[in-house]
């Protein structure tokens, strides 16, 4: 452990010289401004430091993150009998579909496997979501993003996956590829937690970072990941109530909706809505630029809310924001095989393919902050398409694979395989295979793929293209 410790100290000063250097430095030009206002506190000086903490936790497999993907995962690597325990840093499970506010799946909704079946189900019962139309007849399927963090949470619990809020991942013991035990903090301080498999679903890749695997972000033209949006909610009131919130001369006033950032408005149940609002130019994986990326998309929210209630006289109140902006592009880590936007448009079929797209490609330019793609309206369409097994296998490690928006792929895949439909699809597919290495007592790699497809499509996923 404390050999552990000392390769995490020279990480983190690796990663700060970086940053003093610009090796680092954000894509944003708000960083830059955020760094200014606030004033340099940084410095070129080192600490070093040991200490002795406790071996907690002891799992079969144990997973990183609890977005749709992670969860996923979990409920399946539970059902092949393993042990599991969920690692998620906020209160509450879900990621983007819950802590985002993206409530919202994309893509086609049936067809999808076990898990989402039952997440499907059981937000049914509660009547907190929209009902069933194929995709692309319908490209979305509107949900209560409140009610899902419940319906995940409950799931979890009668799969017996141990769960742990409010606590971070920080650091792995890894040797050879393969990791042993990775640190964890939580309101206890620093534990350990020992695992046989372990799978990144953090979205920004934190695990193969700080195991120094491979990983790749952006795309090949400017190196820009595709840009977040920032999640808000207001409620409507009578006209008699109607009121301006935002007082004049703090936030910039947009006076025409052509202004506005690229805004998207939905329903959010009776009497409220959903605004979701682009934010580019900022860099997930970074600290420094994804704190500016957060503190910019709420000064802009504040802004688009003043011009509705302002201009266009909307009965909306300010209700509130989801406590994390909406990520779409992190950190990708390279696995065995990454998966091409040629594949996609090709239909490519893989012997060991495990999940199935549907979407678009989603891939919004980066480099502004207007209703802008990277490609043509025509040319984001694809047909469905497998992502192989191959795609969630750390090509640098031994015992890790990936689910979720760090899959191995190229940017314009990643745009449509990181819509919440696949992730659970590939969160599903990649707890088999950590369920079935640990019962072989082998490397994922080392499994036969058909047989973990067979197991896939068993438990109802549609891989037909």
């Amino acid at each position: 452990m404390k050999k552990s410790r000392r390769q995490f100290l020279t990480r983190i000063t690796a990663g700060a010289m970086a940053l003093l250097t610009g090796a680092g430095q954000a894509k944003g030009e708000f960083i830059k401004r955020q760094s200014a206002e606030t004033g340099n506190f940084k410095t070129s000086k080192e600490i070093s430091w040991n200490r002795s903490i406790p071996m907690r936790y002891d799992a079969d497999v144990a997973i990183i993150g609890g977005g749709i993907a992670g969860v996923s995962a979990a409920c399946a690597a539970a059902k092949s009998g393993a042990r599991v325990i969920l690692i998620e840093r906020f209160g509450v499970v879900g990621g983007n579909s819950t802590t985002g506010g993206v409530a919202s799946f994309c893509g086609e909704t049936a067809g999808q496997g076990e898990v989402f079946d039952i997440i499907i189900s059981d937000l049914e019962k509660f009547k907190a979501v929209a009902p069933y139309v194929p995709y692309p007849e319908a490209d979305h399927r509107n949900f209560d993003h409140e009610i899902l963090a419940v319906v995940f949470q409950e799931l979890l619990l009668r799969r017996n996956v141990k769960l742990l809020l409010h606590t971070r991942f920080v650091d792995v013991v890894e040797q050879d590829g393969k990791i042993s035990e990775c640190i964890i903090c939580g309101k206890s301080g620093p534990e350990a937690l020992r695992a046989k498999q372990f799978i990144d679903c953090t979205g920004e890749a934190e695990v193969a970072h700080v195991a120094r695997f491979r990983t790749m972000k952006g795309g090949d033209q400017n190196g820009l990941q595709l840009p977040m949006s920032v999640m808000c909610f207001v409620r409507h009131v009578e006209e008699n109530e109607l009121i301006e919130q935002v007082p004049e001369g703090v936030f910039k006033r947009y006076e025409k909706r052509k202004d506005l950032p690229m805004t998207s408005i939905w329903p959010n149940g009776p009497h409220g809505n959903a605004l979701k609002i682009k934010v580019a130019k900022f860099d997930a994986t970074d600290t420094e630029s994804l704190t500016a990326a957060e503190i910019y998309g709420r000064r802009q929210m504040m802004s688009v809310i003043d011009y509705y209630q302002r201009v266009e006289k909307r009965p909306w109140r300010f209700d509130h924001c989801s406590p994390q902006i909406g990520i779409r592009e992190g950190r990708r880590i390279l696995g065995d095989y990454v998966l091409k936007v040629e594949d996609l448009r090709k239909t490519r079929k893989f012997d060991d393919a495990v999940a199935r797209g549907t979407y678009v490609l989603d891939a919004h330019k980066p480099d502004d902050d207007k209703r802008t793609y990277i490609l043509s309206k025509a040319e984001r369409t694809v047909p469905p398409y497998q992502i192989p097994l191959r795609s969630l296998i750390a090509k640098d490690g031994k015992n890790l694979m990936m689910a979720g928006r760090c899959l191995s792929a190229d940017q314009l895949a990643l745009s449509s395989a990181r819509v919440t439909t696949s992730c659970s699809m590939m969160g599903q597919a990649a707890g088999i295979a950590a369920a079935m290495s640990v019962e072989n007592k082998c490397d994922p790699r080392d499994l036969d793929f058909s047989e973990i497809r067979k197991i896939v499509e068993k438990r109802g996923a549609n891989l037909d293209v």
